[in-house]
């Protein structure tokens, strides 16, 4: 306050100073009657007057925060010195006026600069309301001084500035809304990475999908409140062509809120990008985080926000804007990418410790199993983790009927009962194998199951990709290899203990069954002694394991 006292206080004294200095250049120009030479030099040290002027309201500017007073000031200014410079030569007729025009230009367009370079500073600000308001005043000056500086065209350039402010705050707003959602996305990074303490369990992914929604919805809502200033029914300007219809449909709807929603989708998509880029740094969690986010947008979210802008923001422009239905298609397959990659990525770790698992065996001379290998018990237990966390995010979805006998059923290199009523007597341990005939079997299952079939959004259909992946990297993995007798044996165990559990996990139990089949026969193609453990025995050692 004691600063605008001080500037108000300045002002004044320049007003005493230049309306001193235009009486006494009247006086002059009254008593000069020779020459317009003489005139034109008494104008040029009015300009000079001028310019000292400008210079001093430029420093007085620094002076206050408050842009608005200082404005005004200017304005007053220019419209003084235009109606002195006026009635001083009025007896020139046309040719002054043109004079006086082109001397208004002038100024105006120092004027503005100063304007202009001051607003540039108000550009990163967060508050809309005091801008505006100066803006407003600003305007309001400049656009009623008469038709002196009307035919200067200083309103028109007072209304081009406005409106070139007001594009800079929406771009402002939507950088701010980007900002914000990577900041949501570091918040999460940061909750999942965080060590979880004995007794002291963190915020779930429940709780933070909410709290990353709600944090988003907040800041677009306070974006549209700050915007809406530009349009208030008491703003001069608000009532213009541009502010009634093209800022509200290519500007706040298009540019701000479908433009945010677009860059929101654009950047959930950049984590499904290859390993070794960003998304082989992506926590799975993440991936699944935004799926879910992004779903409930095209579900819910967008209508909203779409409704709440044109309910805001009335406008009556009539160019084409997006319609709800593509921004939720939009929305809706950046989930579907997310989902999908996400159980590339969890099927890919659960892959890699099976493929370890196998090549890093000798096969041929191992000895009778007695144990089922600690690698399944870990591909149960993470298949286990993956069912709760998807479980979290998404509903249950739909799965086949189960059969009776899902888990007692047991691998004897041909074990589904539609095998073994066709095969089973050929392969005993007295009898060869027909190895040509089970290659056909093979590549008869093999054609059958599609790995990358499309996911739906549902936990039954994840979990079916994720062991879809994991069992046939599996099965590529056995191929690579030979076996011995307990070699063959050892996968008859292991693949009995994973039917025991993965079947539940499915939408098919008899996809499970199918691949975990063709996992054994392939082993035993590339055994030179097949000779299979008994049923009852896999079964004990499962139990047992």
């Amino acid at each position: 306050m004691d600063s605008e006292t001080d500037m108000v206080r300045q002002i004044r004294s320049l007003d005493s100073d230049m309306q001193t200095l235009v009486y006494e250049n009247y006086n002059k120009f009254i008593s000069a009657t020779d020459t317009i030479r003489k005139m034109k030099n008494d104008f040029r040290k009015m300009e000079d007057e001028m310019d000292r002027l400008a210079t001093n309201m430029a420093v007085i500017t620094d002076f206050s925060a408050r842009i608005s007073a200082t404005l005004q000031d200017r304005h007053e200014r220019i419209t003084k010195v235009a109606a002195a410079y006026q009635e001083l030569f009025a007896a020139q007729g046309p040719a002054g006026a043109e004079k006086l025009a082109a001397f208004a230009q002038e100024l105006g367009g120092r004027y503005f600069a100063l304007v202009e370079r001051r607003l540039a500073q108000e550009q990163g600000g967060g508050d809309n309301s005091l801008l505006v308001r100066a803006l407003d005043r600003f305007h309001r000056r400049l656009r009623a001084p008469g038709a002196l500086l009307a035919a200067a065209g200083l309103a028109e350039a007072a209304t081009e500035i406005v409106e070139r402010v007001a594009r800079e705050r929406l771009g402002h707003h939507l950088h701010g809304l980007r900002a914000a959602f990577l900041g949501c996305l570091t918040d999460v990074r940061q909750a999942l990475a965080a060590p979880r303490l004995a007794g002291k369990e963190g915020p779930g992914l429940a709780e933070l999908l909410t709290n990353v929604a709600s944090s988003i919805l907040s800041h677009i809502k306070a974006s549209l409140a700050a915007v809406h200033l530009f349009t208030a029914k008491e703003v001069s300007f608000s009532n213009k062509p541009y502010f009634r219809g093209e800022f509200c449909s290519q500007g706040v709807r298009e540019g701000l809120i479908v433009g945010f929603i677009r860059s929101m989708c654009q950047t959930a998509q950049s984590f499904c990008d290859s390993p070794g880029e960003k998304g082989g740094a992506t926590p799975p969690a993440l991936l699944l985080l935004l799926s879910r986010l992004c779903l409930d947008y095209e579900t819910a979210t967008i209508s909203y926000i779409l409704t709440l802008t044109d309910e805001q923001f009335l406008v009556q422009d009539q160019s084409p804007v997006t319609p709800v239905s593509t921004l939720c298609a939009e929305a809706r397959e950046t989930a579907r990418r997310l989902l999908t990659h996400y159980v590339k990525v969890q099927g890919l770790v659960i892959s890699q410790m099976l493929r370890k698992s196998v090549e890093t065996r000798d096969w041929l001379s191992t000895l009778e199993p007695r144990n089922v290998r600690a690698v399944m018990k870990r591909v149960v237990e993470d298949t286990t983790a993956i069912d709760v966390q998807v479980g979290l995010l998404y509903e249950e979805g739909v799965r086949k009927a189960q059969s009776s006998d899902s888990s007692k059923r047991t691998f004897s290199v041909y074990s589904s009962s539609r095998q073994q009523g066709r095969y089973a007597p050929s392969y005993t341990p007295s009898a060869p194998m027909d190895t040509n005939l089970l290659s056909n079997i093979q590549k008869l299952f093999s054609e059958r199951i599609d790995v990358f079939s499309p996911v739906e959004f549902n936990k039954v259909s994840v979990l079916t990709g994720i062991i879809k992946i994991s069992l046939k990297t599996l099965l590529e993995c056995v191929r690579l290899r030979t076996f011995g007798r307990y070699g063959l044996q050892q996968v008859q165990v292991d693949c009995h203990f994973l039917q025991l559990y993965l079947w539940r996990f499915v939408a098919d139990e008899e996809l499970v069954h199918l691949l975990l089949d063709e996992v054994v026969a392939s082993a035993a193609l590339r055994c030179p002694d097949p000779v299979p453990m008994e049923p009852s025995v896999v079964e004990v050692i499962c139990e047992r394991g």
